[in-house]
C-alpha cells in the first residue's frame, strides 16, 4: 500500500508533516510520499513519525511548473519530484523563487478581494504557518472563517478562480526546465494528475513525450481527478513513451475530499523510484 502525493500543513494540507505519517499508517499504508508544494520544510518532521508509526517516508515536492502553447496560453502543470538532493542550487533556487511569487501573489489578490469582501492580509497569514508555502488554499480559509463563502470548494469555482477578476497568477519555471533541474539535483519526475481537465487546460500529449525526453520518468494515471477514459488514455500514452505509472490520493487533510490511500502505487514502481534517485526512502 503506497500513497506517493500527499500534503502537509507546511503548504495547503490541514495536517502538519507528522500526522501525514500518522494518518497513513491509519489507513493502511505502508509507503508514504509527502510532496507539499515548492518545499522540503516538512520532510524532517515527517521523517521523525517513521519509526513510531512503522510507515515508511518518500521525501517528495510538487513542483509548480508552466508550459507555453502555440497560441500563447499558459498551462500550469504540476511535477512530482521524488527523492532528489534538497540542496542542489539550481532546483532550490527555482523552487524559492516560486514560493516567493506565491506569496506576493497572494498579497496581490487579498488587496483584490478586500475591494468587495472583508478580507485582510493578516486573516491570510492567520490561515497559515511558519515556512508555509502561501497559496491561493490559504485565501480560500481565510474567506471561509470570514463566512463570505462555505467551503474551499465554493471559493476556488468562484472569487478564486482563474476566470475571476481577484486571480492574479504567479511565476513557475518552465515544465522542461524543471524536468531538468529536477533530474540534474538527482530526483525522480512524476507528472501529477495530468488528465486532470476539471482544474483547467490540460497539455497535449505531444508536450508530454517532450517531457519524457527531457528527463520525465512517470505519469500519476490513478487519481481521483481522471475518469476511467482518462486513466486509459495515460496508460496507453505511458507505454508508448516508456514511462512509469503512479496512483496516488492528493491527501489534503481536511482540505479535499481526498481520502489518503485511495489510490495506490505498485512496489516495483517504487523500486524504480528509489533506484533513480539520490535520496533513500526513510525506513522504520
Amino acid at each position: 500500500m503506497i500513497d506517493l502525493h500527499t500534503h502537509s500543513s507546511v503548504s495547503d494540507g490541514t495536517d502538519e508533516p507528522r500526522q501525514v505519517v500518522e494518518a497513513a499508517a491509519a489507513a493502511g499504508l505502508t509507503v508514504v510520499a509527502l510532496t507539499d508544494h515548492d518545499t522540503t520544510a516538512g520532510w524532517d518532521q515527517a521523517a521523525q513519525a517513521v519509526a513510531e508509526h512503522g510507515v515508511a517516508l518518500v521525501r517528495g515536492t510538487e513542483v509548480s511548473t508552466r508550459v507555453r502553447t502555440p497560441d500563447g496560453a499558459s498551462i500550469s502543470v504540476h511535477l512530482l519530484s521524488y527523492l532528489h538532493d534538497p540542496t542542489n542550487p539550481a532546483l532550490a533556487d527555482e523552487l524559492e523563487r516560486t514560493r516567493a511569487s506565491r506569496r506576493t501573489r497572494a498579497r496581490a489578490m487579498t488587496d483584490l478581494l478586500a475591494r468587495d469582501f472583508p478580507i485582510t492580509w493578516d486573516d491570510v497569514v492567520a490561515q497559515t504557518g511558519d515556512g508555509t508555502t502561501v497559496g491561493r488554499p490559504h485565501l480560500a480559509d481565510a474567506l471561509v472563517a470570514l463566512g463570505v463563502v462555505a467551503t474551499r470548494e465554493e471559493a476556488f469555482a468562484t472569487v478564486l478562480h482563474p476566470g475571476a477578476p481577484y486571480y492574479v497568477p504567479h511565476y513557475a519555471p518552465d515544465a522542461e526546465v524543471a524536468v531538468r533541474a529536477v533530474r540534474a539535483a538527482g530526483g525522480v519526475p512524476v507528472m501529477a494528475h495530468p488528465g486532470a481537465g476539471a482544474r483547467g487546460r490540460v497539455v497535449a500529449d505531444e508536450t508530454i513525450a517532450e517531457l519524457a525526453d527531457a528527463g520525465l520518468a512517470g505519469l500519476e494515471v490513478d487519481h481521483r481527478d481522471h475518469d476511467a477514459a482518462t486513466r486509459a488514455h495515460l496508460r496507453d500514452l505511458a507505454s508508448a513513451l516508456g514511462l512509469f505509472v503512479t496512483g496516488s490520493s492528493d491527501y489534503h487533510g481536511t482540505g479535499k475530499l481526498n481520502r489518503i490511500g485511495e489510490n495506490t502505487t505498485a512496489p516495483e514502481v517504487l523500486e524504480t523510484i528509489e533506484g533513480e534517485g539520490a535520496l533513500p526512502v526513510v525506513r522504520p
